[in-house]
């Protein structure tokens, strides 16, 4: 089998950082932090929402997910371009790839059932796998009407993912993510489109807080935002903070998924024992949030280092291929001992020649 082809350091400083929002989103639900409040309360009577809970529906919840979405359809379009460079029938393997991202899926939700690893198997296998037969001008009109039209109608979440896939798939298409070093100018119109809508879209959710994640105000303004962040770091990755942002967030988009999985276990078992149930402690979330990045990000580089791939990617890489794929890193390759030439007092003296 082939070498893998070169990663794309942008995607993985995304993905990373996409990571660490869709974390912090995920442990009051995984917690179900203070779950034992609300159990208490008259019916029909709600908790004032509180400062940091609208902080993050107004600047994380709904932003993230859209752009782990996007970068699946992404992943997927360069895994069928380089599977087909490999294997006569790359789409059969694309079948037993997202068949094992469902099976893994499955088994997550027993620990979080609104999990997305599910969902993008079956949206995967639905909707992405049909689209790779069709034009790529195709792929984009469906992406964008998948897109707007659920945000619209105020269904985010879930039912956004379709679209975000097409367009994701169609942005490989097009050759985005391989000529974002030639495209900072039009980056730079597209952060600054994205960022002056942000603002009346988030005054519009604002408005409407208490329904953030159920109205189209909060969709409109996450996939709004999400855009801006997307386009900010692509123009920040052309700037000498390139090397820090590399640093912090490629070895978490690298391992995403052993990461995505993983922080589930940890949050539970932190949450278990600092009861989250019993209030609202949002001071935990946020440091029990940047312990679980801490250790994640700390255990990433170092496994790296000896391996190309996180545990569960090359597993996943393994019933993708259906062989063990190689996973250590290959060592370098040591300086020959040997001289270009072999010196003249060495050379062999000349003699008779022998014929048969």
């Amino acid at each position: 089998m082939a070498e893998p082809s070169r990663r794309i350091d942008a995607l993985d400083v995304v993905r990373g950082f996409a990571l660490c929002g869709i974390l912090t989103v995920n442990i009051g639900p995984i917690t179900q932090m203070g779950a034992d409040v609300l159990e208490a309360l008259p019916p029909g009577q709600g908790v004032p929402m509180a400062a940091p809970e609208a902080w993050l529906d107004m600047l994380v919840a709904e932003r993230f997910f859209p752009i782990f979405s996007f970068l699946f359809g992404i992943g997927f379009a360069i895994f069928l371009e380089s599977a087909g460079r490999r294997h006569p029938r790359p789409r059969l393997l694309l079948v037993r790839r997202l068949a094992a991202l469902g099976v893994l899926g499955l088994a997550h939700q027993l620990l979080q059932p609104g999990e997305a690893l599910t969902p993008y198997a079956v949206f995967g296998l639905a909707v992405l796998l049909p689209a790779s037969y069709l034009p790529s001008w195709a792929v984009l009109a469906l992406g964008a009407a998948g897109t707007a039209v659920p945000a619209a109608l105020g269904h985010g979440g879930t039912m956004l993912i379709p679209g975000l896939f097409l367009l994701g798939l169609a942005a490989a298409r097009y050759r985005l993510p391989q000529r974002l070093d030639r495209l900072t100018g039009w980056t730079a119109l597209a952060f600054g489109l994205f960022a002056a809508a942000s603002v009346p879209a988030a005054l519009w959710q604002y408005g409407q807080i208490e329904n953030s994640g159920f109205a189209a105000s909060s969709a409109v303004a996450g996939l709004l935002m999400a855009g801006a962040y997307v386009c900010g770091l692509a123009l920040l990755m052309r700037t000498p903070l390139a090397g820090a942002l590399r640093a912090a967030f490629a070895p978490l988009g690298r391992m995403a998924l052993t990461n995505y999985v993983t922080a589930t276990v940890a949050v539970l078992a932190a949450g278990y024992l600092l009861d989250f149930r019993a209030g609202f402690a949002w001071g935990a979330l946020f440091a029990l949030a940047a312990g679980v990045l801490a250790a994640q990000w700390a255990f990433s580089s170092l496994w790296l280092r000896a391996f190309r791939y996180g545990p569960l990617e090359w597993a996943w890489r393994c019933a993708t291929w259906w062989e063990a794929v190689p996973i250590r890193v290959s060592p370098p390759s040591p300086p020959s001992s040997l001289p270009s030439s072999p010196p003249a007092s060495s050379a062999p003296r000349p003699g008779p020649s022998c014929t048969r």
